[in-house]
């Protein structure tokens, strides 16, 4: 007898969440997800009721055996796979140099742990075809690597085919040939291979990760193929229906319960405005939908039809996780930051962000600029509500206009806004915002504010959906409003030229263009949902 007394709310995983990978062992659950140009990369989420979900460890902390400095906004760590065999977890990923043009830069790499929370093996680098690779672990004990394969030439569709070459554990290594076992006209991504029932089932990401996202799935008696298509052209999508709470639904991985049952986790967003305001600020984020098999045995959603829903029935026999909670409040007082923090393309290092000079602060040494792609000073977790307000306290005492530091609200290096307290020559310590509009650098000026004699500057930013106000205090009761009401939504996948992938951030950050590595000292973080 089933029993489905409790929902799953979706999203399960709120904020910058995308491509997530899930497995169960035994009674727990886990979900990886994408980390892109953010460090610590790949988060390891765990659930036992696949309701509530904490952050347990992440596959790349510390410093981490890659370099993404320089890499472009977007790219980074692509689309991680996540699996459990012979009492192993595994976990194959895409490290992307490039992704602009015709050209994608991209490696593939594995990496293995007896232990969840690590630590992991040195990488294997495996191919470097295409992105989003996947293992699959047959029963006869052989290891198989997908991935797609991309194509650059002219006049050719970037799609190429799903590769799938054998792996041997033995010899870390690809062995054999690859395969091209299945090729469609549109642009397909994200393959996963299961058996079920007598069949290789492939699960696909397909349309692109946008608006017009969607899983597909094929299948066939041999692994090699060929692979029929579903019938039903897609499995899960929101393309067709602007009104669902949740789009750009896709990108997904399954999940079979000890009791039979089995779960999609798939990636979505939720969007503010409608037509060219119909942006999603918080980026692409984690959801769960309860699937089952049909009678000629093809995947399908329980609820009926190919949307995905808000509400979703778990059974209740499933052992209760703790009730997660959004990060509150950080006062700096353990030696080393939260693991929700996150860093631009260079891991924390006490050289630049440190937290035991000064205890109970975090202090941050200014480094390059905000558009920099190789030094950025600047500690940030994802948001993860469309209202909130988010407040801090700075010590800074800038000598030159080249010294800044403050509390940013930030999509990526082209788009950002930024509350920082600096340096005037005539007028002294100043406060007030800049910002990048889609790589266009602006000045607020009539929001500056002379707080020469400020000792500690309180800041605040306050998010109402599309409205962004900062607020500022001199003694933590009297707030003043400074510069307009802005434009949240441009903070963005969906605004500027090109194709983006992340979502937004709050946080802290510092600079010194003149390379002196001027000191700014923050006393807590809040986030008040």
């Amino acid at each position: 007898m089933r029993h489905f007394m409790k929902k799953i709310n979706n999203p399960i995983l709120k904020g910058f969440n995308p491509d997530p990978s899930i497995i169960r062992v035994g009674n727990d659950f886990y979900i990886a997800t994408s980390t892109f140009e953010w460090l610590p990369g790949i988060p390891i989420y765990h659930s036992t009721d696949l309701i509530h979900w904490k952050l347990i460890s992440h596959v790349f902390s510390g410093n981490p055996p890659f370099n993404l400095r320089g890499v472009v906004d977007s790219a980074g760590l692509w689309a991680p796979s996540l699996s459990y065999h012979d009492g192993v977890f595994w976990v194959v990923y895409t490290v992307v140099h490039n992704r602009l043009g015709n050209f994608k830069d991209v490696h593939n790499y594995l990496v293995t742990s007896p232990d969840i929370h690590g630590p992991w093996s040195e990488p294997v680098r495996l191919n470097s075809s295409g992105f989003d690779p996947s293992l699959f672990h047959d029963s006869d004990g052989r290891k198989w690597l997908l991935n797609i394969q991309w194509d650059f030439r002219l006049n050719h569709p970037r799609f190429g085919g799903i590769v799938l070459q054998e792996y041997d554990s033995q010899k870390n290594s690809l062995i054999g040939s690859p395969s091209i076992i299945l090729k469609k006209k549109q642009l397909i991504e994200g393959p996963n291979l299961y058996f079920y029932n007598g069949y290789y089932y492939l699960m696909l990401a397909e349309g692109g990760t946008s608006w017009t996202h969607a899983i597909s799935m094929a299948r066939s008696k041999n692994m090699l193929g060929p692979y029929e298509c579903d019938p039903q052209s897609v499995l899960l999508t929101s393309y067709d229906n602007e009104e669902l709470a949740l789009q750009k639904a896709g990108h997904g991985e399954i999940v079979q319960l000890a009791s039979g049952e089995w779960y999609l986790a798939h990636l979505a967003s939720r969007p503010l405005g409608k037509g060219e305001k119909r942006r999603c600020i918080l980026g692409r984020e984690t959801c769960l939908q309860r699937v089952e098999w049909s009678p000629d045995q093809w995947l399908r959603l329980s609820q009926g039809g190919n949307h995905p829903d808000i509400e979703i029935p778990v059974s209740d026999t499933l052992k209760e996780s703790p009730s997660s909670e959004f990060f509150v409040r950080d006062d700096f007082d353990l030696p080393k930051l939260d693991l929700c923090w996150c860093t631009l393309r260079v891991p924390c290092e006490d050289f630049w962000v440190n937290l035991s000079e000064r205890p109970s602060y975090l202090r941050l040494r200014g480094r390059e600029s905000m558009q920099s792609l190789y030094e950025q000073n600047l500690v940030a977790k994802r948001l993860q509500s469309f209202q909130c307000v988010v407040e801090t306290c700075i010590e800074f005492e800038p000598q030159h206009f080249s010294q800044m530091a403050g509390l940013i609200c930030w999509y990526d290096t082209k788009t950002h806004y930024y509350l920082r307290v600096t340096h005037d020559e005539i007028k002294g310590k100043i406060l007030g915002i800049i910002f990048s509009d889609d790589g266009v650098y602006g000045e607020i000026e009539d929001s500056l504010l002379v707080v020469q004699d400020w000792e500690r500057i309180y800041l605040r930013a306050q998010i109402d959906r599309d409205n962004l106000q900062f607020t500022v205090s001199k003694n933590e009761s009297d707030w003043i409003k400074i510069g307009p009401v802005l434009e949240m939504s441009k903070l963005s996948d969906d605004y500027g030229k090109g194709l983006h992938f992340t979502g937004t951030f709050v946080g802290l950050c510092a600079q010194d263009l003149n390379g002196t590595r001027a000191i700014a000292d923050f006393d807590y973080f809040l986030i008040t949902y």
